[in-house]
């Protein structure tokens, strides 16, 4: 049997890179691959805490060290790490242990792309055995323009996710008449949360953040809720699950400046739920597969939808998901780009 090694900054969270991982994964073994989870932190088959974002450069593990976890791996697929540099020398250090090694590098951000890293010069690591994955044509192209051959799989979602409604509200203490807006994010000054609780707000609905406070958002995050016009709840409570808290709201509000991707995007469409927006620049290439969305801004338009529900708009987005973006053949993509 085939091995391979997916290696990241931290696995098994709420985080997209985390959840995204976990789908390639799933593909691989799909495809007949015995898999190793390689992580900083999180859930993982082997935690080299070196590998974590917040680790010290002196904890950071050798190439030796790295090559050693990898193993016997026919191909290693790399999550960000060696993208965004968040742990610089642990991106330093996966890149030279992977020197001449099958291997894929998923970017799901790039340092150019973020404020935080406007003066990072250094180059994405690159190598003849190499390949090189996009989950948008943007980064792609920005890559291309940097001597890097870059090839796009967009993220894929199950099509059946299931989620109980009537527990959860009930878990959360919602009458089955009270409106819901739920941010299905984690709580950082990139995701917009003041927009989103101003739509709540203006809808008389309870605001939901599913996600923990990260990124030194912590004080911000809480004057916005102790200021809010509205209740507010935050993270799932025990035995709730993402599936749950969408079946749960009736609005899906995603009001952020920037995403390599955006899952709620599509994952508001396979639960057949109305999704409020702001912009970002990767949202227009999603949404010229002919998505129908909501401005975050646009109170108006989307409280008459939601007094007068449109289902022939919510399956409109929900097919547009299931031709685009199923689960189902991520297997065969993945298929298609595994380096040699």
């Amino acid at each position: 049997m085939p091995a391979a090694a997916v290696v990241s900054y931290r696995l098994g969270g709420a985080d997209g890179v985390s959840v995204e991982a976990a789908k390639w994964g799933g593909a691989l073994r799909a495809l007949g691959f015995d898999v190793t989870t390689i992580a900083g932190e999180g859930t993982a088959d082997r935690i080299l805490p070196g590998l974590a974002i917040d680790a010290p450069p002196s904890g950071c593990p050798s190439p030796r060290e790295i090559d050693e976890a990898l193993g016997d791996a026919d191909v290693v697929l790399v999550e960000n790490l060696c993208s965004l540099p968040l742990n610089p020398s642990a991106g330093q250090a996966v890149a030279a242990a992977l020197r001449g090694r099958p291997a894929i590098l998923r970017h799901h951000d790039l340092p150019w792309q973020r404020p935080r890293f406007a003066d990072w010069t250094a180059a994405i690591p690159d190598d003849p055995r190499w390949r090189h994955v996009c989950i948008n044509k943007l980064t792609r192209n920005e890559l291309a323009a940097r001597g890097i051959d870059a090839a796009v799989v967009y993220n894929h979602f199950s099509l059946d996710p299931g989620g109980d409604r009537e527990r959860t509200r009930a878990a959360l203490g919602l009458s089955a008449a009270e409106r819901l807006v739920l941010q299905p994010t984690r709580a950082i000054a990139r995701k917009g949360a003041p927009s989103a609780v101003a739509l709540a707000e203006a809808l008389g609905a309870a605001y939901w953040m599913a996600g923990p406070v990260e990124e030194d958002y912590g004080d911000a995050f809480t004057r916005l809720c102790d200021g809010a016009a509205t209740r507010v709840i935050h993270l799932l409570p025990a035995g709730v699950s993402m599936d749950d808290a969408y079946a749960a709201c009736d609005v899906v509000a995603f009001p952020s400046t920037w995403e390599g991707f955006g899952n709620p995007t599509i994952e508001s469409a396979v639960h057949r739920r109305p999704l409020a927006v702001a912009h970002y620049p990767v949202l227009d290439e999603l949404r010229s597969f002919g998505f129908r969305w909501f401005d975050v801004s646009g109170v108006a338009a989307l409280a008459s939808f939601l007094d007068d529900p449109d289902a022939a708009l919510l399956e409109h987005n929900y097919a547009l998901a299931r031709r685009h973006f199923d689960l189902a053949a991520l297997p065969e993509r993945v298929a298609a780009i595994l380096p040699a």
